[in-house]
């Protein structure tokens, strides 16, 4: 399959569905060749296959994270552009996938922060997760983490506050 049709399977008109990202995902899980494309779509003109490219890679990444790599520096200048809801959750939930150095881990952290302040929970609620999963691996982040999901689950939105306590509990610090 041409990776131009990659794109093409996440075009549409409905915004309330993913279209074909589960389909997309299983296509470039098993041709891992065409995860660049599949990047290329998280800036397409076309809001639904920015968010459907978002979905699928997310989705591609859980059992392949190296494939975000070479991607790094254009995903965190994303993080910090994306203004749809659909592209931040996706990003909130890949971003803690890299392998980030100091600074890069600065950049992600100011990112994710800045989501908490979104008007959509479901993009909090991702960037509680995101938060917490970049303190399992940086450690020297964990005092800050651990005091936003404590805030969290007394201020945050409902979902934000179950998050909160799930996260807590599995950094051990409940």
């Amino acid at each position: 399959m041409p990776p131009t049709d990659i794109l093409a399977l996440l075009q549409g008109t409905d915004r309330r569905t993913i279209g074909r990202a589960d389909e997309v995902a299983a296509i470039v899980s098993g041709n891992p060749r065409l995860f660049p494309e599949l990047i290329t779509g998280l800036w397409s003109p076309d809001r639904l296959v920015r968010m459907r490219s978002a979905d699928a890679a997310e989705k591609v990444t859980r059992h392949h994270p190296e494939l975000l790599a070479e991607h790094k520096k254009e995903l965190l200048g994303l993080v910090s552009e994306a203004q749809e809801p659909e592209l931040r959750w996706h990003l909130a939930a890949m971003i803690p996938r890299l392998q980030l150095d100091t600074r890069e881990r600065k950049l992600a952290v100011s990112g994710l922060n800045r989501y908490l302040e979104d008007r959509s929970s479901i993009v909090k609620t991702f960037a509680l997760k995101g938060l917490a999963d970049l303190a399992r691996y940086h450690p020297n982040i964990q005092p800050g983490v651990i005091e936003i999901l404590r805030t969290s689950m007394k201020i945050g939105a409902p979902a934000m506050k179950a998050r909160s306590r799930k996260l807590l509990l599995e950094l051990d610090h409940a």
